[in-house]
This record gives C-alpha cells, structure tokens and sequence, in this order.
C-alpha cells in the first residue's frame, strides 16, 4: 500500500499497486489541416488502486500513470531547420511485436 492524495476527496488515502499487461497499445493516426500525419500513442506505465473510494457504478476509483508518445511527419513544404536541443528525427520503431 502506498499513500496518495485522492482526485476525487482531495484527501490523503491508501492505495493498491495493481499489476497489468498490456494487451493493445495501438497508435491513433490524426491528419492535419496542414498536411502533416501526426499518431499518438499512450503507454500505460503505473496503475494504482484507491482503497475504499468508488464511482457512481460502484467501480473501484483508478490513478494510473501513463506516458504519451508523439510521432509528427510534416510535408517538406513547412519543414524547417532543427531547433537547438531537439532531438534528431528518427522512424519508429516497432517496439516489438504488437499486440493484438
């Protein structure tokens, strides 16, 4: 058990660290007005569960922490020089095999 403050009380209170598998992390692929295919993937990474603190349907209430992953691919025509500090391009990586 590991205390936290509650979202929902705003109070401090215990919870559970649940273990998970991830069974999909598919990425979202969204088209821009400027041409440029953006997908988004979020990593699920911690979840934890607040004891004695429930939803309107009776569900255990859930913290979870996650991590977002963004890949843009821009048209040429707005592409510009790199800004100091990021990080060069790169192409994805499968990350493994996905699951399904």
């Amino acid at each position: 058990m590991v205390k936290i403050i509650s979202p929902v009380t705003q109070r401090q209170v215990e919870a559970e660290q649940i273990d998970f598998e991830a069974k999909a992390e598919p990425w979202s692929t969204y088209e821009l007005s400027d041409g440029t295919t953006l997908k988004v993937r979020v990593i699920l990474t911690g979840v934890l569960r607040i004891e004695g603190e429930y939803d309107q349907s009776g569900n255990p209430i859930y913290v979870v922490s996650s991590q977002t992953v963004i890949q843009a691919n821009a048209p040429k025509k707005i592409r510009g020089t790199p800004t100091g500090g990021a990080m060069p391009p790169t192409r994805p990586s499968g990350g493994g095999p996905e699951v399904r």
